[in-house]
């Protein structure tokens, strides 16, 4: 009998488990949980964001700032490798040229190799020489022919400097082939580095092959400052061998997922402290404009590495009270929110469920334990009703009572309101930035250096595309067929991705050859004399011309069309923001983001900037950087004008880059952003687990409560069906047992009938 019964007790406590999992204990079990989770988010994550010596967005901007060499360097180091190979092609397809003549043609056109040189490759003899001696032994003539036998190649010189050596072919008819060499430095191009900043160029094995910003020992007074550039040089050393280290991983694992941003592997770096300054360092390898494509540059395996001393601040610190205090606010708000669950809804259902399940299986002895209020108490008084139904007593109604005012919902609006009361004052009150928000001066001057460097870059791409024009133009002459025209175009539009449409002009506007779209240029108008200008047609973009004349036909010209693309795509740089370019006019020509063809500037600050950094300081403008404050509204903001020589120059356009501050990674916004966080998780948490209690329990056992009580007031006809395999489902069950053992009013006056004839007789 004793097992009998342990077995069966076995049985109903596996039969109880069973019903619990979909029911109101999963619920409140998650809403326990996430809270307990919160609360250490909240002690780990608010005790860990006050002052930082140096704050993370210091950091992030020399990460952006070695971002910006490396997006530079490798367009020069393909540039320059793509002019000289499409020059070689361009001389080898007309009539022979002279050694000397290819050379002074190069060297009139592009200045930017430091020496070039033609060979014979038969047998090795120079033919002609320009600039700096190259190192002609350190090529072998024979590998030439072999796969990527034509590829750039490092060589260091005597001196100890790197060089970059690239190659191209000359070939004629009947005519031994000839090896055009361009030797170029791995220095960067137009890399505004601002005071105390450095930049290097590293090598696969960590060896530093070119330095920028940092004097030589002699070219200080000092002995202090050459201390200084000893020190400088020894954190370069170490902070390129790190970089090298870590541009091995793969991008991809490089990065937090959907980070995005600068496609090759880049990341920051913490030197050591020298007379109360950090060094902080960035670092970026070679990447190539489109993911999962490599370039001639890219190939070379260097990374860019930049570094600044930056000023700590003495008074950071790093406290976790509130951390701690928030927290254990957050433990107490929600262990009274789960108590107040488990006592007043949890507890008395399962009451319910053991009640209900009693009385069906015919125990009708002891009375219904009735719950206090709510839903519950209506539903144990129904129960209580009808087990005295089910001894034969008649069925009444009672009067209404004050249990149904404060019921399950009541509570839970009640548990929504305790959880609001901590995270309402997270999101809206505590810990605001303010607008006494200390931005690092450092920021604003690396906004400064990053547009000035961004101007350069777009002034020289501009200054590249004309340059190639005018060697197309250089190719052509009186005697030149269209069809040869058209030829050249093509192989030149395919070469340089920057042109939308090249043609050629005579001195009537009537087109001689052209390649891609059609021409824009005005119709029946010779070509322009400016090398570079804006034409506004009241399109959707504006249209940027390039010309240049070709000599000996009377007022010819190639034109090319950049797209505006291009010219968008040269802006787009992570951490910068928002960035514009203006014409002199201050109406905008292209844009990092969406943008309207020469609309103004977005405030009448920025147009001030513009206007104010376009005004000469000594020789020529220079660039600005701003902190705007207006309340709490914070924004930094650079203008740079276009300062340089090149056929760009006359454009007089000006860069702007704008962000607010409060999208940087300050210690007080950092603070701010996290509390809010931790407020938004906390709402999350309790509207999604008291929702879910709502729709799962709450408002189930309210039809419940409405069935039970018209079930003991005599409604025998209603089946009831449980909605949901759980507590109240079970007492649903329970209740529609109840209702087929209790008599129907057919039975009750059969049963009065028989008892009254019984009694007769």
């Amino acid at each position: 009998m004793a097992a009998s019964r342990s077995k069966r007790r076995h049985k109903v406590r596996r039969r109880t488990d069973m019903s619990l999992l979909g029911g109101i204990r999963p619920p409140i079990a998650v809403l326990s949980v996430l809270l307990l989770a919160l609360a250490g988010i909240t002690a780990l994550t608010l005790g860990r964001a006050g002052q930082e010596a140096v704050p993370k967005a210091v950091k992030l901007s020399q990460q952006h700032f070695a971002e910006d060499g490396a997006i530079a360097l490798r367009a020069s180091i393909d540039e320059s490798v793509t002019d000289l190979t499409r020059t070689a092609e361009l001389f080898s397809a007309g009539e022979p040229v002279q050694p000397d003549a290819v050379l002074d043609k190069i060297g009139s056109v592009y200045q930017k190799w430091m020496g070039t040189a033609v060979v014979e490759i038969s047998s090795g003899k120079l033919l002609a020489a320009r600039g700096e001696n190259l190192p002609l032994t350190a090529i072998d003539r024979g590998a030439l022919a072999d796969k990527d036998g034509l590829a750039p190649r490092m060589v260091r010189l005597e001196n100890g400097e790197t060089r970059l050596l690239s190659f191209a072919l000359l070939t004629w008819k009947g005519q031994p082939q000839q090896l055009l060499v361009a030797s170029s430095s791995l220095r960067f191009p137009g890399i505004s580095l601002g005071k105390f900043r450095s930049i290097a160029v590293v090598g696969q094995d960590g060896h530093v092959l070119s330095t920028d910003g940092i004097p030589e020992p002699e070219q200080v007074l000092t002995d202090l400052q050459r201390e200084e550039v000893k020190q400088s040089n020894k954190q370069l050393k170490a902070f390129a061998k790190a970089a090298a280290k870590k541009a091995r991983t793969h991008p991809l694992m490089s990065k937090e997922p959907g980070s995005g941003g600068f496609l090759g592997v880049s990341g920051h770096l913490t030197g050591e402290r020298y007379l109360g300054e950090r060094a902080i360092g960035g670092y970026a390898s070679l990447a190539g404009p489109e993911a999962g494509k490599p370039t001639v540059a890219t190939r070379l395996g260097l990374t860019v590495v930049a570094q600044v001393p930056v000023a700590e601040d003495p008074t950071a610190t790093n406290s976790s009270a509130f951390g701690l205090l928030a927290a254990a606010a957050l433990l107490l708000i929600g262990g009274t929110t789960v108590y107040l669950l488990l006592r007043t809804v949890q507890r008395p259902l399962i009451r319910l469920f053991l009640e209900g399940r009693r009385l069906s299986r015919g125990d009708l002895e002891r009375p219904v334990t009735v719950p206090k209020s709510g839903e519950a108490a209506r539903i144990g008084a129904a129960l209580e009703r009808l087990r005295r139904q089910l001894l034969g007593e008649p069925a009444d109604r009672p009067e209404k009572s004050g249990r149904r005012r404060f019921g399950s919902r009541t509570l839970i609006a009640v548990c929504g309101v305790l959880l609001l009361a901590w995270s309402a004052p997270l999101m809206l009150l505590l810990n605001r930035a303010g607008d006494t928000v200390v931005v690092p001066q450092q920021m604003v001057n690396d906004q400064r250096e990053r547009t000035d460097t961004l101007t350069d870059r777009v002034r020289r791409a501009l200054n590249e595309g004309h340059a190639d024009l005018t060697s197309v133009a250089s190719l052509m002459g009186d005697r030149t067929k269209p069809s040869d025209m058209a030829k050249v175009l093509e192989s030149t539009l395919n070469q340089h991705p920057r042109y939308q449409s090249l043609y050629v002009l005579d001195a009537k506007g009537k087109v001689l050859a052209e390649a891609g779209d059609d021409p824009r240029s005005p119709s029946g108008k010779g070509p322009s004399t400016q090398p570079i200008r804006v034409l506004d047609e009241g399109g959707k973009e504006p249209v940027i011309l390039g010309t240049a004349e070709v000599q000996g036909r009377q007022g010819a010209a190639v034109v090319g069309e950049f797209r505006i693309d291009f010219l968008n795509s040269l802006l787009k740089r992570p951490g910068l923001g928002e960035v514009r370019v203006v014409d002199d006019k201050r109406k905008v020509i292209g844009a990092n983001t969406g943008y309207r063809e020469f609309e103004g500037l977005p405030s009448g600050r920025l147009d001030a900037l513009a206007e104010g950094t376009g005004q000469k300081v000594g020789l020529s403008p220079r660039p600005s950087g701003v902190l705007y404050r207006d309340g709490d509204d914070i924004q930094i903001a650079a203008a740079a004008p276009f300062v340089g020589g090149g056929a760009a120059h006359a454009l007089g356009w000006t860069v702007l880059s704008w962000q607010p501050a409060s999208g940087l990674a300050i210690p007080e916004y950092s603070l701010q952003n996290r509390t809010v966080l931790a407020g938004l998780l906390g709402i999350t948490a309790a509207a999604a687990c008291l929702g879910w209690l709502h729709i799962v329990v709450v408002r189930p056992l309210r039809h419940l409560a409405d069935q039970a009580e018209a079930l003991a007031d005599g409604d025998r006809k209603t089946v009831l069906y449980p909605r949901h395999h759980d507590e109240v489902g079970a007492v649903t069950r329970s209740l529609e047992l109840i209702r087929q053992q209790l008599p129907t009013g057919t039975q009750r006056k059969r049963d009065g009938v028989t008892a009254g004839l019984a009694g007769r007789n």
